[in-house]
């Protein structure tokens, strides 16, 4: 898979996204995403590209981590779905229950797993009483020991996969951002966090305002490439695409998602700015919203445009 990129398989995923939930708190604040679920992205592409993929459950963690130590004496790097609170190696900032991350364990050494974690810049180490903690975390989408991996037998995906991927990858987004029902999903979705930004101070107090704010900046910008990041991987798989699909259009709407998602690290800013204390009137939370609601109609534009340039495409 020497032609595969980390954007080619974000686009071809569909993993740009945006929801805030409305009736689920996370650590006490307000449930938000900025992308499609990890696993998601990855079973998509895979899909389109042809990858046998399996996937593995477990009752009992003892079999588990059985299973796990059979692969990794073969040879065979395996990823594991885990929960954040209990990642001993993240900083205690960054742990909060949240049972979507995603690990490879890439080997085994004496009773130490060796780890490689997208967060971290290196690879990282756990013993066998913490990975099978974290792989069977409880709560809400608790991983239950999930561990997946592709088949052995691979063969790299042809030109014409990868176009198709791309078309349908492309689709799919721009239908998850434009036509999800209801008002906090896609980038309607973003408008009505923002709505909602003017509101804290005055409905929730300063206090906790505050910690809502953080809670945005911590989804945002800790976890995984968070909000504006992700749209710079956005922005970059448009671009990659155009060798595939040379439509002009993806080029243009490339600009548009990458200027979002500096507009997005600007709002994370401000956001900061009231949590940590610098900023904290009514008019620097109507700023905040203010931002969102804009970021809200750039992202409807370019994807109403990048629906348009794909409308036609073989």
């Amino acid at each position: 898979m020497h032609k595969l990129t980390e954007p080619l398989a974000f686009g071809i995923g569909s993993g740009l996204f945006y929801v805030q939930l409305p009736f689920m708190k996370v650590n006490g604040g307000p449930a938000i995403s900025f992308r499609t679920m990890p696993g998601l992205i990855f079973k998509r592409t895979c899909t389109a590209l042809g990858v046998p993929v399996t996937r593995k459950k477990f009752s009992s963690p003892q079999k588990a981590m059985a299973e796990l130590d059979l692969r990794l004496a073969a040879g065979k790097p395996t990823a594991c779905q885990v929960g954040v609170f209990y990642l001993t190696y993240f900083p205690k900032e960054y742990r909060f229950h949240f049972n979507a991350h995603n690990i490879i364990v890439v080997d085994k050494q004496g009773d130490d797993y060796i780890i490689s974690d997208p967060i971290m810049e290196t690879l990282v180490t756990m013993s066998s009483y913490e990975l099978q903690r974290v792989r069977f975390a409880k709560g809400a989408f608790a991983p239950r020991g999930q561990m997946y991996y592709p088949g052995d037998d691979l063969s790299e995906a042809t030109d014409e996969q990868i176009k198709g991927g791309i078309i349908t990858g492309i689709r799919r987004n721009c239908r998850d951002m434009l036509m999800i029902p209801g008002s906090f999903g896609g980038a309607k979705g973003i408008a009505y966090t923002g709505r909602h930004i003017k509101k804290w101070k005055e409905k929730l107090g300063d206090e906790k305002a505050r910690t809502y704010l953080a809670q945005l900046v911590r989804m945002q910008e800790e976890i995984g490439t968070g909000g504006g990041g992700f749209r710079f991987i956005y922005g970059a798989f448009l671009q990659q695409a155009y060798k595939y699909l040379p439509i002009d259009a993806l080029l243009n709407v490339s600009e548009q998602i990458t200027a979002t998602g500096d507009r997005w690290r600007n709002a994370a800013i401000q956001a900061s700015g009231i949590y940590k204390g610098r900023l904290g009137s009514q008019a620097d939370y109507n700023n905040m919203g203010d931002q969102l609601i804009e970021i809200s109609t750039l992202e409807k534009k370019a994807f109403r445009d990048l629906r348009e340039a794909v409308r036609k495409a073989k």
